[in-house]
């Protein structure tokens, strides 16, 4: 699959708010550059991994998206604030879109497959297109109706830019420019190259364990740099599950978060499957409060 051949990219109406603010950042990250200092840059791994691992991966994915296991509202609601401060929008959107992907992964109505062109599933669905805010995009509303009738999830998808520039503010004050331009620029582009890669790399590049209905890969180095949601054809074949990594060697630091989780009784109810890894397949249901059967 080439990565810029018929790309849909080329093809649609650039959005240009998303598109500023996402020009806006790359040139912070690179700014970040020369003013590098250790502290910084430290800071900005762990809020990488807070963003990234906590928020993304443990929170609007494993938890809020397929509800791969169950937690008190206190920690859902700390989970979903970290998710905000990826610049990946608010979780009623994220929660949507994915749910979407999953329905009709690499078919017609993907919001981002790279059978649309690599350039378009890395982040050019983003950048044009019919990509719109979560309170204006009504035909993916049904898919989130569990997360709809959550005042606090309602609240923060509007106000979802709230944690992350209250972050840069107290950075800012702190410790300086060197401290905003890594603990949110460059941490941020980061984290959202990473989190497209799962969309991008990984319906491209890797093995495949499960025979799945779509062009889902198990991605070492995306795994790598997503905490685990590298081992993407292990997902697609069992969406629910909370572990992504079944082998030894498939690190999966998310999934050992919510095993820690559940350690001190924070995480309970896991969706892990009863039968043998050689039976899974691409048949596990989805939870019924938004699976759609026919298309919107």
């Amino acid at each position: 699959m080439r990565l810029f051949k018929r790309d849909k990219t080329f093809t649609e109406p650039i959005v240009w708010l998303t598109t500023f603010f996402v020009i806006a950042f790359h040139i912070g990250a690179v700014a970040a550059l020369f003013a590098f200092a250790w502290k910084p840059f430290v800071l900005a791994i762990l809020l990488w991994w807070v963003a990234g691992g906590l928020g993304i991966g443990m929170g609007f994915h494993r938890l809020l998206t397929h509800r791969g296991y169950k937690t008190t509202k206190l920690v859902e609601y700390v989970l979903t604030v970290c998710g905000t401060l990826s610049l990946e929008g608010g979780p009623i959107f994220w929660v949507a879109t994915h749910r979407l992907h999953h329905q009709n992964a690499d078919k017609d109505g993907d919001p981002h497959s790279p059978r649309d062109g690599g350039l378009w599933a890395h982040m050019g669905w983003i950048l044009t297109g019919r990509t719109l805010p979560p309170n204006e995009a009504v035909d993916l509303l049904p898919y989130v109706s569990d997360l709809r009738k959550n005042r606090f999830h309602v609240w923060i998808s509007k106000w979802h830019w709230v944690p992350l520039a209250a972050l840069g503010l107290v950075l800012l004050s702190l410790g300086g420019w060197p401290y905003l331009l890594w603990g949110v620029f460059f941490r941020t582009v980061l984290g959202l190259h990473c989190t497209w890669l799962v969309n991008s790399a990984t319906h491209m590049w890797g093995s495949q364990r499960f025979q799945t209905h779509d062009n889902s890969r198990n991605n070492f180095w995306v795994a790598m740099l997503t905490f685990g949601e590298g081992w993407h054809n292990n997902h697609h074949a069992k969406p629910q599950s909370p572990r992504h990594g079944l082998a030894w060697y498939e690190l999966d630091l998310n999934w050992y978060g919510i095993c820690a989780m559940r350690m001190v009784r924070l995480a309970w109810d896991l969706k892990i499957p009863s039968s043998p890894v050689s039976t899974w397949n691409h048949s596990m249901p989805q939870p019924a409060e938004w699976r759609l059967d026919r298309p919107l």
